[in-house]
């Protein structure tokens, strides 16, 4: 399967460095459409949001420490929600301990990401999620 390049993107993260680096990385790899937020409440409004407008986002990718929400509970709120829980979520996380990815895997994310990470890193996880 290919990815479709148009669908609508979240990037979640509350450093604005690192939201840009993810952005500059997917729009290198063909993604138009993206949309920033900088915590899992912006983003689960910004999510919410365009559910109920019928122009939904197709890929979610979260840090995961934040404040207000944080990733796993942004992730767990997706996936409970019957119009948001089959959206592919790239979690990108410090967290390499495997209780911490464990975590993650259970609550159903599609993959995830170690910080620091290369470009061709990310590339190859958001072709995992949509192959």
């Amino acid at each position: 399967m290919a990815i479709d390049f148009s669908i609508k993107v979240i990037v979640v993260d509350d450093m604005m460095t690192m939201r840009k680096i993810v952005s500059k990385n997917l729009k290198a790899m063909g993604f138009k459409n993206i949309v920033e937020a900088e915590d899992g409440a912006k983003a689960w409004s910004l999510l919410t949001q365009a559910a109920d407008d019928g122009k939904p986002f197709g890929f979610i990718v979260s840090d995961w420490n934040m404040p207000k929400m944080d990733g796993l509970e942004l992730l767990t709120k997706v996936r409970a929600t019957d119009n948001l829980k089959e959206t592919p979520f790239l979690m990108v996380t410090a967290e390499a301990e495997s209780s911490n990815v464990l975590k993650v895997v259970k609550a159903g994310v599609s993959n995830f990401i170690v910080k620091p990470f290369t470009p061709d890193t990310l590339t190859g996880k958001v072709q995992k999620i949509f192959s």
